[in-house]
């Protein structure tokens, strides 16, 4: 099950940080698909920032239950987001495919981590990398 949860959790990671990058960065494209789906580009850098944050919340061992709760609650929200920002200004459907390819990624991650980490008596967090 660990090694379940390291190859859904780092495919989740990669598919975050492969799109954070550009929104950081404020590459043209980026910037073209937001400003496209309506949101200002002065808010982008600002959300790839959070997922990047979101990511290595999820990925680095031994941080509290609590924050990782509400990073995988950030990274959702995100998702959900750009699923309902493509349908709601009328995209095809090959762009709803990143959103939830991301989102099952995520509660897939999420659900391996509640099995892995997660003792259900006591609910004690995962072992710190020490």
């Amino acid at each position: 099950m660990k090694i379940a949860y390291w190859i859904v959790t780092g495919q989740k990671a990669a598919l975050l940080v492969l799109s954070a990058v550009p929104d950081v960065l404020m590459v043209d494209g980026a910037v073209e698909m937001f400003t496209h789906l309506g949101y200002p580009k002065y808010l982008l850098p600002f959300i790839g920032v959070a997922k990047l944050l979101g990511v290595l919340v999820v990925v680095v061992p031994g941080l509290p239950r609590s924050l990782k709760e509400w990073a995988y609650a950030g990274l959702v929200i995100d998702l959900v987001g750009a699923l309902y920002s493509h349908i709601s200004v009328g995209d095809e459907a090959k762009f709803f495919v990143a959103p939830v390819l991301g989102l099952v990624l995520v509660f897939g991650s999420y659900a391996l981590y509640r099995s892995v980490y997660m003792n259900a008596a006591d609910a004690t967090p995962e072992p710190s990398a020490a």
